[in-house]
């Protein structure tokens, strides 16, 4: 991607942009390190980086290094999704039991304790409203769940079964068919509640191309736009480019949550997770995200149709709703509620003056665990990656609110 100083940025407010989230979040120990990509108007305009990328073996950050992208997998999962959507293999009003016949009855919890049954979770269940449909589990509105979540009964069920976790033995068949016997939280489209949903799909990709998901994503998308340090694990000659996960520990300080040498992503899991597996690096992500942006083709390379691109940019919840009128009070997200619909895996923009912040209507976005975040907004011909490492900061959420303040506050020129 080319790189210049565009017209429509003040290069001293993006000087700004990186000294204010380095002072505060990497110099005020909340993060190791961390590197800002923005991009608009089909150049790379700014790269701002500081920290270390590990801690322990003292390694500055590096534009090269590679993240755990954790949920910021879901977008690239649903783009592949959506590729075969164009295809004519499956259809976003599909009932998903037409794709996965064990499906056909799944019953939406009524009562039951998981805890207590030694052999295998057993529940009451009633019939759902209406079956689950594809695009249920675009907008995590299928009643699937995380076990993470520490809700319901339902997830304690999905703890207990270890569900989605990348040793599952089988695979991603092998979480499918667990899913199988699991009530649905509620009826599908009634609720949000982050979820396996997009595991599923990734499973759907899987099941409907003839090829694992990792496959899929290598030869169709990955390799196509050049992301070449994208993929479900990090091999051992790029090791040296991985970086250490943190988390807070009980003296606030950074402590070593996942070692960069000794990873559980050093090595080929056994469930390619596409809602949180894969590892990449801020060049790879913004590669997918200028695609996005351009209207689904980069370089030459056409991924997906504008006119299927679009549809990231519109709130699929059913009757139009917002997270904060579906999504129980604290529930977990990669976003804040307020003025936020929800698109094809990812959040969207629909009431710019209720999430007070700087932004437009249709931009789409998300973010992962490791406190990674990203965001598209084609009126405004602008993409924004962020990339760092720690888990379970109460940070998290505050940083991508700076983040966005100050990439918006350094424009000198609105499209919108």
């Amino acid at each position: 991607m080319t790189k210049h100083k565009a017209s429509g940025f003040s290069q001293a407010r993006l000087a700004r942009l990186d000294e204010v989230m380095t002072r505060r979040y990497v110099d005020g120990g909340q993060l190791p390190g961390l590197l800002t990509q923005v991009y608009r108007k089909g150049a790379l305009v700014h790269t701002g980086m500081s920290g270390h990328m590990d801690l322990e073996r003292g390694k500055p950050m590096r534009e090269d290094a590679i993240f755990r992208l954790y949920s910021m997998t879901k977008p690239i999962t649903s783009v592949a999704l959506m590729m075969l959507v164009e295809e004519g293999l499956i259809g976003l009003d599909d009932d998903v039991h037409t794709h996965i016949p064990s499906w056909r009855n799944l019953g939406v919890y009524a009562s039951g304790v998981p805890q207590l049954v030694s052999v295998a979770p057993r529940f009451m269940t009633t019939q759902p409203a209406r079956p689950m449909k594809v695009i249920d589990l675009a907008t995590h509105t299928s009643g699937l769940t995380y076990g993470f979540l520490m809700r319901t009964s339902v997830d304690a069920a999905y703890r207990k079964a270890r569900i989605g976790q990348a040793d599952t033995p089988g695979g991603l068949e092998a979480m499918i068919e667990q899913l199988s016997t699991m009530p649905l939280e509620f009826s599908p489209g009634t609720e949000w509640n982050y979820s396996v949903s997009i595991d599923v799909m990734g499973y759907l990709v899987q099941k409907l191309s003839g090829l694992s998901l990792g496959e899929f994503l290598r030869t169709r998308l990955l390799e196509p736009l050049g992301m070449s340090d994208t993929a479900f694990y990090c091999p051992p000659e790029k090791l040296e480019r991985f970086c250490g996960c943190y988390q807070p520990g009980e003296d606030g300080r950074l402590k070593l949550m996942d070692d960069a040498q000794a990873s559980t992503y050093a090595r080929p899991p056994a469930l390619e997770s596409g809602g949180g597996g894969l590892v990449g690096t801020a060049h790879d992500y913004m590669r997918f995200c200028a695609m996005m942006l351009a209207g689904g083709t980069l370089d030459g390379v056409q991924i997906l149709s504008p006119k299927t691109v679009a549809l990231f940019s519109l709130n699929h919840l059913e009757g139009r709703r917002q997270l904060t009128d579906m999504a129980p009070p604290g529930l977990f997200s990669e976003a804040g509620y307020a003025g936020t619909g929800f698109s094809i895996g990812c959040g969207v923009n629909v009431d710019v003056a209720r999430t007070r912040l700087p932004g437009s209507l249709g931009e789409y976005f998300w973010g992962g665990a490791a406190s990674t975040a990203f965001w598209i907004d084609p009126a405004e011909d602008l993409t924004v990656v962020f990339m760092t490492q720690v888990i379970g900061t109460e940070a998290r959420l505050t940083l991508r609110r700076d983040l966005r303040t100050l990439v918006y506050s350094a424009m000198t020129e609105s499209f919108a």
